[in-house]
């Protein structure tokens, strides 16, 4: 029996929504007992005052294996996740090849499995190619280890085609993740529309495109009954949308990524291409409203988005530049700005980045619960550093944080009661 005891913690209870003095005792991989302040076990690590949260499920991971392994591996991801708290990533299906048969998953398996420290689930492409024309083996998928399905940031645009996979994927129970832009609008555009677009000729989209995708997209669920998880909503216009059809029944919930959430659209300044996500950074009202729905529920899981790109994708003109940002070492530190800030609590963050993404896949983890698997990360919030984007463990080093004062730093993470990050507390 393997056992590991840690005291003079802050515990982050994102299910119980409580933030308490106390310990915690692992064996054999999972939570055996919390232990009342005070309390220190022979053998205990002090952990001096630090938090302790149930470790980050990551939905929306992209590693470049197979295809382009030097902007992204598994190992190199992994070792990224581990240094920034997470303890699962959710890896999404947009690679070259895409991740849209059985055999290609397996890869993904054998790969992560033997390369990454923390623990890898894969999507795989809802569509063939992600080109909307045909679906993929679903079923063979689903038995070969597919968490979800989605085509990314690829629309389906032919709604037959659409709807005929989410019908399966009713009769499946599998999880369908979206990407709700309406392409016509979208195609081309590398910034939202309004005065900062124009004053810089930036090619533009109006927020209503999201809409309009999105409700496509309900009217679809409402029709097939699927389970649907939209990657990001990050604009105002779309949120009473969003909540009529969580009101009306419908098995829909809603992510957005940690950049939308801490940025704005005049962070892009002088082309800084490092700014350049798809969709295009919003309006700073866009962003408080998205905060706002973060905090009460509306949106329920944030993420990183993380998308590697090499420099010579980010060198290039805004417009020419390849879109994304990589996320998973800066996540935490991120989203702690939003808690600095008064707009979260550390049990409301932790909801969105642990519990509520564990939930929709139907995972254990998420939970500071007594026989809950110990996927953990230890943590001072209040630690201040200025990022180097060089330190990062990326591959890839495409990060809007750099040179940013940031407060946050991962002391250490486990997974399964291993830890995988980090020395002594």
């Amino acid at each position: 029996m393997t056992r590991t005891s840690l005291h003079n913690l802050r515990l982050i209870d994102p299910e119980a929504g409580t933030e308490s003095p106390g310990g915690l005792l692992i064996e054999d991989g999972r939570i055996a007992a919390l232990l009342s302040p005070g309390a220190a076990p022979e053998g205990s690590i002090d952990c001096r005052g630090a938090c302790l949260a149930p470790g980050i499920v990551d939905l929306g991971v992209k590693v470049s294996e197979p295809g382009e392994r030097h902007k992204e591996s598994f190992r190199s991801a992994g070792r990224a996740a581990a240094a920034g708290g997470v303890t699962t990533i959710v890896t999404r299906p947009d690679t070259d090849p895409a991740i849209d048969t059985p055999e290609t998953l397996e890869f993904v398996h054998r790969r992560a499995q033997a390369d990454a420290p923390v623990r890898v689930l894969p999507m795989a492409a809802l569509t063939k190619g992600r080109e909307g024309r045909e679906m993929t083996e679903l079923g063979l998928l689903s038995d070969a280890g597919a968490v979800a399905f989605s085509d990314c940031d690829h629309v389906v645009t032919d709604t037959r085609v659409f709807s005929r996979a989410l019908g399966y994927a009713a009769a499946m129970k599998a999880l369908v993740i979206g990407h709700v832009q309406e392409p016509g609008l979208s195609r081309g555009a590398c910034a939202t529309s309004g005065p900062f677009a124009s004053l810089r000729g930036l090619p533009s989209v109006t927020p209503m495109a999201e809409r309009m995708g999105l409700d496509r997209d309900i009217a679809l669920i409402e029709m097939t009954g699927a389970r649907y998880h939209v990657d990001q909503i990050t604009t105002d216009r779309a949120l009473p949308a969003l909540e009529r059809a969580k009101r009306n029944g419908l098995d829909i919930t809603a992510g957005v990524g940690i950049h939308h959430l801490t940025l704005n659209e005049l962070d892009v300044a002088d082309y800084r291409t490092f700014f350049k996500l798809k969709p295009p950074l919003r309006s700073e009202d866009d962003r408080k409203a998205v905060v706002e729905a973060l905090a009460s529920g509306l949106i329920d899981i944030l993420c990183s988005m993380h998308t590697p790109q090499d420099e010579e994708s980010k060198r290039l003109p805004f417009e020419e530049a390849a879109s994304g940002a990589v996320g998973l070492q800066t996540l935490l530190p991120a989203a702690l700005r939003l808690v600095h800030a008064g707009d979260l609590t550390l049990p409301q963050l932790f909801r969105a980045l642990s519990l509520n993404p564990s939930r929709r896949l139907g995972l254990e983890t998420g939970r500071l619960a007594l026989g809950a698997p110990a996927d953990l990360v230890l943590f001072d919030p209040d630690a201040p550093f200025v990022l180097d984007r060089w330190t990062l463990l990326s591959k890839s080093v495409n990060t809007p944080f750099d040179g940013a004062r940031m407060q946050g730093r991962v002391l250490g993470t486990w997974v399964g009661g291993s830890r995988v990050h980090g020395g002594e507390a």
